[in-house]
Formats: structure tokens, sequence, C-alpha cells
């Protein structure tokens, strides 16, 4: 895990289409803007980990798919975390996670937000 500028914090997956999409967008927002970023999945949005999970969100104009914005967060540099404990609360299992996120644990989602010059927590 790295220390990034920007972390986004999500609680919901698929079930809350415009708080995935804005939270993704802005994240890579704030790489457009030169900041480094986090994308953080806890509680129902670790199922968002699962490859290909987050193609086809999409919630209309002016937005765009979801799943395309988050695979240019990730081209770009941008840093996707999955708190373990929350995977595994949730019936997940580490290896059904996409292998480019890293699975964190309490510790680390602590160390994220305080060393973030911002962060935004959609619930």
């Amino acid at each position: 895990m790295k220390q990034t500028d920007f972390v986004v914090t999500l609680f919901e997956g698929k079930e809350n289409p415009e708080n995935l999409t804005v939270g993704v967008l802005l994240a890579r927002k704030a790489l457009d803007q030169g900041h480094t970023a986090s994308i953080v999945l806890m509680v129902h949005a670790v199922g968002l980990g699962q490859p290909g999970e987050t193609k086809g969100v999409d919630i209309g104009a002016p937005f765009p798919e979801v799943g395309g914005t988050l695979e240019e967060f990730l081209n770009l540099g941008g840093q996707v975390c999955i708190c373990n404990a929350c995977m595994e609360h949730n019936g997940f299992r580490a290896e059904q996670m996409d292998p480019r996120f890293e699975l964190i644990n309490a510790p680390d989602v602590v160390t994220l937000l305080m060393g973030a010059k911002a962060s935004l927590q959609l619930t």
C-alpha cells in the first residue's frame, strides 16, 4: 500500500450506482490534477473488488460508465484497496478479488486517511 493525497472510501457497491460513479470519477479527476489517489472498498463495496464487477455500471449523462473510468484510474497509477476484514465478513476470499487491488487491514485504512490531504467517504 502506498500513501496517497486523496482517498475515496466506498461503503456500498452496485446497489448505490450514483455514489459508486461519483467516487470513482472524483478519484480519477484527482489524478488528472496531479494528485495521487486511492479508492478503499469497505463493508458492502468489497464485492466491487471482483474482476469486471464495475463494468456496465452507467447512471447516464453526463457521467461516464464506471468500469472504463476505473480502468483509466488504474492505468494512470491509482490504487484500489480492499478491507480484508470486510471482505471475509461478506463471504469473499482473496483469490476472488482483482489481483491489481491490495488487501489492507484497519490500521492501513487509518494510515491512508490520516496521511491524505483530502478524503471523501461515500455511504
